[in-house]
């Protein structure tokens, strides 16, 4: 338990570096079994986990400049080259990573090579499982933390921090292809038939593909703009519905620029004797109370709005009545 505990606080950064190692060390195992070997599989084995070293560096260099202060060009900061390099994280799995698999897959299946030596492609699959799966190990207890696993596919929709569950995605589809490639060397050995080396590549290759595709789905949400989780909405609609000198808290629009870099635009209904000097007191008020319980909020903005006519805003905006604050 005490371990659980102390994986779960890795950071996404310390993730991808355990990451980046593992994938270090089997592809170059795998690379030197395929050549040794002549196998299909074993080489768009080497091929993915070569492709994951390359995400795992444009993970750490988008963290790296999604951190970056804010200047006059981007007011608001850098966090979304998150998302961005996220997002080609996914197209990188998915034209080189199945785009090389699947063709390496065809060409062998076309011109079917028997395999070499299987034993080392044996051995080089069971050191690399071990090696993935304890990475795999690692960043699944880090992203879980204190959910159930039934709880994970709904955390991985919710997340507004790729790079934790990209490297969850890859460490599972690197295990999925593992079986695979054992699978299609065995029985491309056992039954005298080489052409089912290159169809296990083949399926290497789609195991990538339906990867990269759900990654992309994913990362295009944040990357386009995506509201706080809800738990953080209903927090800062509290803080300014309680706090004195406002009549109503009408509504809030978040969206997050980065994992923990959130924009709140606020509509609040001010007690009609209030000065203009005294909103704004009250407004730097606010500002203090919501950033001291969320630090992700990076920046504030409040609108001075009556109920009714953050009713007509939201209307014009969406088509629909809004559902205000009660």
């Amino acid at each position: 338990m005490a371990v659980s505990r102390l994986v779960s606080r890795y950071s996404s950064r310390t993730i991808i570096y355990i990451a980046l190692g593992a994938n270090l060390l089997v592809a170059a195992t795998k690379f030197a079994a395929a050549a040794w070997t002549g196998s299909s599989a074993m080489f768009s084995e080497g091929i993915h986990s070569t492709v994951d070293m390359g995400n795992e560096l444009l993970l750490l260099y988008g963290l790296h400049r999604g951190a970056a202060r804010p200047d006059q060009d981007h007011p608001l900061g850098y966090g979304r080259e998150v998302y961005f390099w996220s997002f080609a994280v996914a197209l990188l799995v998915f034209a080189v990573g199945a785009g090389v698999s699947l063709h390496e897959g065809i060409t062998r299946v076309l011109n079917p090579q028997p395999i070499q030596n299987e034993a080392a492609n044996y051995v080089v699959l069971a050191l690399s499982a071990l090696i993935d799966g304890s990475s795999w190990w690692i960043t699944l207890r880090a992203f879980k933390a204190e959910k159930r696993y039934s709880e994970i596919f709904g955390a991985v929709r919710r997340s507004k921090d790729p790079p934790s569950f990209i490297v969850l995605f890859e460490d599972s589809a690197a295990l999925i292809g593992l079986g695979i490639a054992f699978v299609g060397i065995y029985l491309s050995k056992s039954l005298n038939l080489p052409v089912l080396d290159g169809v296990a590549s083949i399926f290497i290759g789609l195991i990538l593909a339906i990867t990269a595709t759900l990654l992309a789905r994913e990362t295009k949400s944040l990357l386009i703009g995506e509201r706080a989780d809800q738990s953080i909405v209903d927090s800062i609609l509290q803080l300014a519905g309680t706090m004195g000198g406002v009549t109503h808290a009408n509504g809030v629009l978040t969206v997050h620029l980065g994992p923990k870099q959130i924009v709140v635009a606020l509509s609040l209904e001010f007690a009609d004797q209030l000065r203009t000097s005294e909103i704004e007191a009250k407004v730097a008020e606010l500002e203090d109370r919501i950033r001291a319980k969320h630090p992700a909020v990076v920046a504030l903005f409040v609108k001075p709005q009556s109920s009714e006519g953050y009713k007509q805003t939201i209307k014009r905006r969406y088509g629909t009545p809004a559902v205000t604050n009660p």
